[in-house]
């Protein structure tokens, strides 16, 4: 068992009010090999709602406390999204899941590259903050573009 974002298994819960298909991850989903979830609306946050982006630091920094997520309208919603991502951290805990799912690109679950901070769409290297908090927690995390790799031992 794994845990996907739930955008990409068909769930209308972006900031945009849309998903952002994945054939794979629905066919895990269908299968019950895979179990759908927002981190974002786990904490609170409305569907549609503004976009978020990290604003002054990384993941780790937002952890720390140096830097925070902001959404489009400068408003700071990092108690929202960090409670999502709690919410996300009891549930692999609890059901002993070791690998995860999730969108790229996102301020929250991206893995590798997230939008910088600006709202001007440019990406810089670097995790999402449920990205961050699972790998320090051991779990490895793939994206929609690398689900291929673990496909075979589902």
């Amino acid at each position: 068992m794994i845990i996907v974002s739930a955008c990409l298994s068909g769930v209308k819960c972006r900031y945009d009010g849309q998903s952002r298909d994945n054939e794979c991850v629905k066919k895990l989903v269908g299968q019950r090999k895979a179990i759908p979830l927002c981190p974002e609306v786990l904490g609170g946050r409305p569907v549609p709602r503004e976009p978020v982006e990290i604003t002054g630091g990384t993941a780790e920094d937002v952890f720390s406390g140096k830097a925070v997520i902001r959404d489009k309208n400068g408003a700071d919603v990092t108690t929202d999204v960090m409670k999502g991502v709690a919410e996300v951290l009891a549930a692999v805990r609890r059901l002993n899941i070791d690998t995860v799912v999730l969108k790229t690109k996102s301020p929250t679950c991206g893995c590798g590259q997230v939008y910088d901070g600006t709202f001007s769409g440019k990406l810089i290297d670097g995790d999402g903050i449920l990205t961050a908090a699972l790998i320090k927690e051991g779990i490895k995390v793939y994206t929609e573009e690398s689900i291929n790799e673990i496909l075979d031992t589902l």
